[in-house]
């Protein structure tokens, strides 16, 4: 279930986990369609037969490819009211800790670390992110990081 803060309110979200995605399985198809859009057709990636004999045991979704999901499944989290737009500012202290073989499940966790007011309507959020991968019986961190957004309240501006 999503979470629907008023942008009025975020603040007083600092320090706490705003929730967990669902968990979604991570498929050849995606990593397939990544490495095109990305030129990135690194064999662990994509070729099938070679990955089954190499370091992992089979394909493994692109680092990069696990991270492109934080819009999408921060989107199950939360999300904010009161505002017409939130954009990507950057991201802080990214480590991939861990490969996401193909088959395997992915969901993110997201914690507000940062607020602070911005000039012309805009909010700063900092959002500490784990990436969390499920493999077989076993869960383990993927990627952890921090994401910084602005948020623009249109009544501010």
């Amino acid at each position: 279930m999503t979470m629907s803060i008023p942008v009025q309110d975020i603040a007083g979200h600092l320090g706490e986990s705003l929730g967990s995605s669902a968990w979604h399985e991570i498929t050849q198809k995606q990593v397939d369609m990544f490495a095109d859009a990305t030129w990135d057709h690194q064999w662990i990636h994509v070729d099938e037969a070679r990955a089954a004999a190499g370091p992992y045991g089979g394909t493994i979704a692109h680092g990069f490819l696990t991270i492109s999901l934080t819009p999408a499944l921060m989107g199950e989290i939360f999300e904010i009211t009161g505002i017409d737009m939130m954009v990507n500012q950057g991201l802080r202290e990214l480590k991939l800790r861990a490969p996401v073989p193909v088959g395997s499940r992915v969901r993110l966790t997201a914690t507000l670390t940062g607020h602070r007011p911005r000039p012309r309507g805009f909010t700063e959020l900092a959002l500490g992110l784990v990436f969390e991968v499920e493999t077989g019986e076993k869960v383990q961190k993927a990627a952890t990081g921090e994401i910084v957004l602005l948020v623009h309240e249109p009544e501010a501006a």
